[in-house]
């Protein structure tokens, strides 16, 4: 073999060698790159899954079935009801005690504290309209926020307008 023969040689294998090695490293980051983005799954095949694993029926128990059904929903009832705010107390200072006087004495989320001028214009609106703003909630153009209810769902419409009443009852 010549000189140049071997030149050639030497060249051309360090260029296979190169691509090898580029070719092992495409590899590894594909393998990579499949690791880590997590497998697509088609609405279809969720669907086919959801269809295979679904009960084929229910079960019928007859009266006693219908029996603790009944119970059940007679007890869920029952918890309802126990879940009235402050044990259903119509008392408005009580409500204003425990829930409004957070922002209606420091005047949180602009709301009004319990002096009469803050109160003037909203007391021209009527009682219905406070009422009204006090169960649904209201967001007011100065940037006031009243949530519904006052933050807690579990009063009911007549212990938010017991405490409406008391409050206008108390301003300074």
């Amino acid at each position: 073999m010549r000189n140049y023969d071997l030149e050639f040689l030497k060249h051309f294998s360090m260029v296979i060698g190169f691509l090898v090695v580029v070719s092992l490293a495409l590899l590894w980051l594909a393998h990579h790159l499949n690791g880590v983005i997590p497998p697509e799954v088609s609405p279809s095949a969720v669907r086919a899954t959801q269809a295979r694993i679904a009960p084929a029926g229910d079960v019928y128990a007859g009266a006693t079935g219908a029996a603790s059904q009944a119970a059940a929903a007679a007890a869920a009832s029952a918890a309802a009801a126990a879940q009235v705010a402050y044990d259903g107390t119509m008392d408005g200072s009580v409500i204003f005690g425990n829930l409004c006087t957070g922002c209606h004495t420091s005047g949180a989320g602009n709301a009004p504290t319990m002096d009469k001028a803050h109160w003037a214009a909203r007391i021209t609106q009527g009682t219905e309209t406070l009422y009204k703003h006090a169960i649904e909630g209201y967001t007011g153009p100065d940037g006031g926020i009243m949530p519904p209810k006052g933050g807690n769902p579990a009063l009911s419409d007549d212990q938010v307008k017991a405490t409406v009443d008391w409050m206008l009852g108390n301003l300074k």
